[in-house]
């Protein structure tokens, strides 16, 4: 499948692994890339520069394909000192980058004269806008239904991912709520030249999570996830468990941060990811997990979401156009 998204990334799919917190790991991103998609390693899940630097060659040993690094900027309460990243990123030879959170209008100018293509993931037209402007390749435009950070809007996809097309001239890609070939149609039929998938590719062989985990990916429904920070202006979208519940009642009740910050702390996080239980953190999922079946290898799964669009390009919808 061509499109320009994978004209400028040098990809076989129009598929993107998004960069993932704890889970953009080099055996992730390395799957993802050999799959035909993008992988994308996750540059703060390394809690040193030099830790990325390392991870970086690791997945350049276990790949020949392009894969990006993510950098998520402005985000974290901890202090970081995101140049030394860009450094990495850029010593390394790192072409494709994925940038999160705040503008990446500070580190365009040393990404360019990289020759780094950038895709810039946002929430709102506004702030693609914004990024197409100062610069960026690509736009990854994140609907209400996706996991994490989904904005303050309550766009859902149907609506919001039209809209950045018909808004922008640079390629966007649909982030959130698409998990199988029916989704990467969807996102093709609205303009987008691609898709970002994050919660699909957490539930794969490779993912470096939990069994358990990726099970109660499977097991749930598209109601099983629920909004948590609204009243801090940072709605997150996370599973549905009894961290989740608690941290609602607390906001519901006039609650600050510091009134949940244990029950949300990377610490706890951590557990859940790497024991199974998923009531001992707070789990990241979007609501596409209601459509999410198995836990297939990153080439079945991308071999199968291009297999299925094709089928659905080709047969249900040309079938349904009179000649």
């Amino acid at each position: 499948m061509k499109t320009r998204l994978t004209e400028l990334l040098g990809i076989e799919t129009p598929i993107i692994c998004g960069g993932m917190m704890r889970v953009g790991t080099a055996d992730l991103a390395a799957a993802a890339s050999n799959a035909g998609a993008l992988g994308v390693m996750t540059a703060l899940t390394l809690p040193t520069p030099e830790g990325l630097e390392a991870e970086i060659a690791r997945c350049q040993s276990l790949t020949d394909k392009p894969f990006g690094v993510n950098l998520t900027v402005g985000v974290v309460a901890t202090a970081i000192n995101y140049n030394d990243y860009v450094d990495v990123i850029i010593k390394s030879g790192v072409k494709i980058v994925e940038t999160a959170g705040r503008s990446p209008e500070p580190f365009m100018e040393r990404f360019k004269a990289a020759g780094i293509k950038v895709i810039h993931k946002c929430v709102t037209v506004r702030h693609a806008l914004k990024a197409e402007r100062i610069g960026v390749d690509v736009v990854s435009i994140d609907g209400f239904e996706c996991a994490g950070h989904p904005g303050e809007q309550d766009v859902g996809g149907l609506i919001l991912f039209p809209a950045a097309t018909q808004a922008l001239e640079i390629p966007v890609v649909a982030s959130g709520g698409i998990a199988d070939g029916r989704g990467l149609v969807a996102a093709l039929a609205l303009g987008c030249e691609g898709i970002n998938m994050g919660t699909r590719f957490l539930v794969t062989q490779e993912a470096p999570v939990h069994e358990g985990i990726k099970q109660k990916v499977v097991e749930m429904d598209e109601n099983q996830t629920r909004l948590i920070f609204r009243s801090f202006n940072n709605t997150a979208r996370v599973y549905r468990n009894e961290v989740a519940d608690e941290v609602a009642a607390i906001e519901a009740a006039g609650g600050d941060f510091g009134q949940v910050h244990h029950l949300v702390s990377g610490a706890a996080q951590d557990k859940a990811w790497s024991t199974g239980d998923i009531e001992a953190g707070m789990v990241t999922v979007g609501m596409c997990g209601g459509l999410i079946n198995d836990i297939p290898s990153c080439e079945e799964l991308v071999k199968n979401i291009v297999t299925d669009a094709e089928q659905i390009i080709r047969s249900r919808l040309a079938g349904i156009v009179e000649s």
